[in-house]
């Protein structure tokens, strides 16, 4: 490391530290008002303002989503331009399980470190607030949008049980299905009746046949959304969700034809009409190794140490996939907790608001922050970045 890039993140990170007490009560915050995907207007509201004040160029709304938004600061010269993403929305019935809360903050630190700086490093560097990762599929619109197509590289990192660099992520299609039949006496003319809720049983049946014929890393689970309005009443409507996911977005491509062929044959053989509507989805993630490396590097400087795992297992999906696609990303994972801490749990939302959860996010913030001080003043790096993904 050369001496204008170490005393370039030890700037960053003194200013972080400066920072923490700010980053923490903003974290805690978002934790205890949890908001759903595309409506969490306090949480973006409050980091965006915090950019706003810290004089970042902020746009909000954002591509058309009203809790999207872009702060933005251009450095001394052109360079580089970094993205890195903040998520705050959070799960139904569970609140901040999965962590947002601390994504980002951890990345308005790693944005508001770097601006003091600004003024001597080449480029640019954005803190894009991306709404709607539990199950909107927020960064996919962002990416149709072209939000991304300026963009060298886009960082962040994800809470958890263990420190991990990368893992795989499995691609998802939400998948709608809908049966309408004709209604009528459940107890004294059955026989006028077409059963849609019958046509929905046996799509979820077909499903469970399928599942004994697929790859073991793809998966598909459902909710039924709607089964009928009384029992004496034979229902005329049923609906039903399915998460499809694949390691592959070609295989995800099959598996979402076998799924429909599922509801076809359920509909020919209960008479009911069926529709299929598929709704968000997210791609398979390629994390880019050499901008990988660097953020090792930088975590592993501040005395932090990576867990090794099989990034093959206990693997999820998000849609930072999407991005993956289009420019260079990193999706590191931080231990908030012990090693068996599950997300989408009562213990990780707990973990996500506690002293070890906000040591993470600092960690993270500064781990960030000099990943991109490294690409903004190592044109070999950069290059690297760029022909990794080029070949991808």
């Amino acid at each position: 490391m050369n001496d204008t890039i170490a005393v370039t993140k030890a700037s960053v990170h003194t200013t972080i530290d400066d920072l923490c007490p700010m980053l923490v009560d903003l974290a805690k915050r978002i934790h205890r008002h949890p908001e759903l995907k595309f409506e969490e207007y306090r949480a973006a509201k409050w980091l965006s303002e915090v950019a706003a004040e810290a004089g970042f160029q902020v746009e909000q709304p954002y591509a058309g989503l009203e809790t999207a938004f872009r702060a933005s600061r251009v450095g001394a010269r052109e360079g580089p331009s970094i993205a890195f993403l903040a998520e705050y929305d959070a799960l139904a019935a569970a609140g901040h399980a999965c962590g947002h809360s601390l994504i980002g903050p951890a990345s308005l630190g790693a944005a508001l470190g770097l601006m003091s700086e600004m003024a001597h490093l080449p480029g640019s560097i954005h803190l894009i607030g991306t709404p709607g990762e539990e199950g909107g599929s927020g960064k996919a619109i962002l990416v149709d949008a072209g939000v991304f197509d300026d963009v060298d590289a886009a960082m962040m990192f994800h809470p958890s049980g263990k420190t991990v660099l990368w893992k795989n992520s499995l691609a998802r299609q939400t998948v709608l299905i809908e049966f309408f039949g004709r209604a009528a006496h459940a107890a004294s003319r059955p026989e006028e009746g077409i059963n849609a809720l019958n046509a929905t049983i046996q799509t979820f049946q077909s499903i469970d046949a399928l599942r004994q014929h697929m790859l073991d890393s793809a998966r598909i689970h459902g909710i039924i959304t709607h089964g009928g309005d009384a029992p004496n009443i034979v229902p005329d409507y049923s609906a039903s969700l399915f998460y499809v996911r694949a390691l592959d977005d070609d295989y995800l491509n099959e598996l979402i034809e076998r799924v429909k062929n599922c509801a076809a044959g359920a509909a020919l053989a209960t008479g009911a009409r069926v529709e299929v509507e598929l709704q968000s989805s997210t791609r398979s993630l390629r994390t880019n190794m050499r901008l990988a490396g660097a953020f090792r590097e930088n975590l592993e400087d501040l005395g932090w140490e990576f867990d090794e795992v099989d990034p093959t297992e206990g693997i999820g999906g998000t849609d930072m996939g999407n991005v993956s696609h289009v420019t260079a990303v990193i999706h590191p994972y931080l231990s908030i907790g012990p090693d068996d801490l599950v997300g989408h749990t009562e213990e990780f939302a707990a973990a996500a608001d506690s002293a070890e959860g906000h040591r993470a996010m600092i960690a993270a913030a500064k781990a960030l922050a000099g990943t991109a001080v490294d690409i903004l003043l190592r044109p070999d790096l950069l290059e690297a970045i760029r022909a990794e993904f080029g070949s991808a």
